[in-house]
């Protein structure tokens, strides 16, 4: 998988775009939308659709614009419905797989940030939103969060995130599994 991150919006969140055998998910298009499109440009792949980690406007506020000029849906985990209104939005659950090209992203539901925020993983790669950077995880006092299931899910992801992997986070750098 190829993976570009660009960083946009005043909260520097971090827009992914995963590329493999010639198509194209965009995770997190939060903010600056020509930005977005003109990397998309470079890419040359088929953009398939747009992913959502969680509902917060710093992850989702370019997602509409983009998904309208691309002609391409936008999913984000049912548990986000009711923060979220977008009229052409389609929901994920828990396991639901999201192909890329010859690759297929695993859905983990990793509530604590928001009831539906979640995480996109592979065997080689995980995009954790905002449940995990490298030095913490998000805020759990916003509408929606949990100290609690946010305590839940990083012990879940302890058991699936396997030595070596990338984590992708939602803001800061990538780094390795450890």
């Amino acid at each position: 998988m190829n993976i570009k991150k660009i960083i946009v919006g005043e909260f520097e969140a971090n827009c992914y775009l995963a590329e493999s055998a010639g198509e194209l998910v965009i995770i997190d298009p939060g903010d600056e939308a020509e930005k977005i499109m003109a990397e998309i440009n470079r890419f040359k792949a088929l953009p398939q659709s747009i992913i959502l980690t969680h509902c917060h406007i710093d992850h989702v506020g370019a997602a509409q614009n983009i998904a309208k000029r691309l002609k391409i849906p936008i999913f984000i985990h049912k548990k986000e419905k009711k923060y979220i209104d977008f009229p052409e939005i389609s929901y994920l659950e828990e396991d639901s797989e999201v192909k890329v090209g010859d690759e297929v992203l695993r859905v983990i539901n990793t509530p604590g940030h928001t009831p539906g925020s979640v995480c996109l993983l592979d065997e080689k790669v995980i995009f954790t939103g905002d449940t995990l950077f490298e030095d913490g995880y998000g805020r759990t006092d916003l509408a929606g969060g949990s100290p609690d299931d946010m305590d839940k899910s990083l012990e879940r992801l302890k058991k699936l995130i396997k030595p070596g992997m990338t984590i992708f986070p939602g803001h800061g750098e990538s780094f390795l599994a450890g």
